[in-house]
């Protein structure tokens, strides 16, 4: 008898088994397909997800459940909802596997880590639509471009690393010392710059430039290159950093003095360990004098006599 209750217990086990599976599945089914909501975490270091589902298969009917989910309260207090910011979305274009989303101009306003957060939140979450490969911002109907003015382009899933933790880790931190003009334009101030987030891709010497470019943060600082300099490129071999600036970059902020900017740029960039010296050329061309002063065929070396101090 012992034994054919065992057996009978055993089978008793097996059909529950089987019914319990049978009901999670038909509830799977009645819940419908379970999607990502990827969040920004409150530190902003890193994004985070919850689950959403939806028996919507239509992909512009998806498409608009997931952006409400992107901009509502998230389930978790330690979750910023990526779409809910000061900026606004205007609209969306979804075209062969192409959504272009718009924005206001105050989507630039957003500090580099919240935004890159933010965008990498959006485009994972959208990504997982089938119909829907690939992703681009624009704002106000202009391609959006990074702080050196380069077009970001089209994204995708895989634009942005995640590891084990859902944590980006496409980008890093590095902190810079940078130098800047003071208010009349004859000397350089030190601003340090810490936790810029970059995209690993890009070396630190483009990296400082770009910073350069787009100017101080810090009180009692100025700009010592025209903010709409366009970087050709920037490149180093045997700690020579050669930087190619657009035919923009004659265009200086007024304040700034010739000698001011050369060694804005050259002291910045000789801050990294694998730069000694800097040679600027302008399209491609170093044979010029700079403002009437600066022979862009020479190489050039820190310069701390211009620092302010203390």
């Amino acid at each position: 008898m012992g034994v054919k209750w065992k057996g009978l217990t055993a089978a008793l086990i097996f059909l529950l088994t089987l019914l319990c599976a049978a009901c999670g599945r038909e509830e799977a089914v009645e819940n419908g397909k379970v999607y990502k909501i990827y969040y920004v975490n409150n530190e902003e270091t890193n994004t985070l997800s919850g689950e959403y589902s939806s028996e919507t298969t239509d992909p512009e009917k998806l498409l608009g459940e997931l952006l409400e989910q992107l901009k509502a309260v998230p389930p978790k207090l330690e979750y910023k909802p990526p779409l809910a910011g000061s900026f606004t979305l205007l609209g969306y274009t979804l075209d062969n596997g192409q959504l272009t989303m718009n924005f206001d101009e105050q989507y630039k306003t957003m500090e580099t880590t919240r935004e890159v957060l933010t965008r990498a939140a959006i485009v994972r979450t959208v990504t997982q639509i089938p119909e829907i490969s690939y992703v681009s911002f624009t704002v106000q109907g202009e391609m959006l471009a990074d702080s050196s003015g380069m077009a970001i382009g089209t994204m995708s899933a895989d634009t942005f690393i995640e590891n084990a933790g859902d944590e980006i880790n496409a980008y890093e931190k590095v902190n810079l010392k940078l130098y800047f003009a003071n208010e009349d334009g004859t000397k350089l101030v030190e601003e340090n710059r810490r936790n810029v987030v970059y995209n690993s891709n890009i070396s630190l010497e483009k990296l400082v430039v770009e910073q350069i470019v787009k100017g101080p943060q810090m009180e009692g600082a100025y700009p010592t290159i025209d903010p709409s300099t366009k970087i050709t490129s920037v490149s180093v071999k045997d700690g020579t950093c050669y930087v190619n600036f657009g035919d923009n970059f004659l265009n200086q902020p007024s304040t700034a003095s010739a000698e001011v900017t050369i060694y804005s740029i050259t002291n910045s960039l000789v801050e990294l360990s694998n730069v000694n010296k800097v040679q600027i050329s302008i399209g491609g061309e170093t044979n010029m004098i700079y403002r009437e002063k600066f022979n862009l065929s020479d190489l050039f070396e820190r310069n701390l006599d211009l620092l302010v101090t203390p």
